[in-house]
């Protein structure tokens, strides 16, 4: 997966957990499990062929193309943190 396909994904990801209102407990769950993110790519890869029977190969090819990548979660953290900053900046009250 090329960069501007792996932000694209990055991109989706986030917007779904800001729509899920996951934001923080994603940016906690992201830091604490970031050193296992490589292992967690293997066992994808490991259980692949039971994934593809309940998604496509391509998304769980991104996924594990995604959780292989070391800068891929910190990514995707930079990019929860942005929008979470001005989420807050939209609610603060005018003065």
């Amino acid at each position: 997966m090329d960069v501007s396909g792996q932000d694209e994904f990055i991109q989706e990801i986030a917007h779904n957990l800001e729509r899920w209102g996951l934001t923080v407990p994603g940016i906690a769950f992201l830091e604490a499990n970031k050193p296992f993110a490589f292992l967690g790519s293997q066992a994808l890869l490991f259980l692949q062929p039971l994934l593809n029977g309940l998604v496509r190969p391509a998304v769980s090819e991104q996924y594990i193309r995604f959780l292989q990548d070391r800068d891929g979660i910190e990514r995707l953290i930079q990019k929860l943190e942005l929008g979470a900053n001005q989420a807050a900046q939209e609610d603060e009250p005018c003065r």
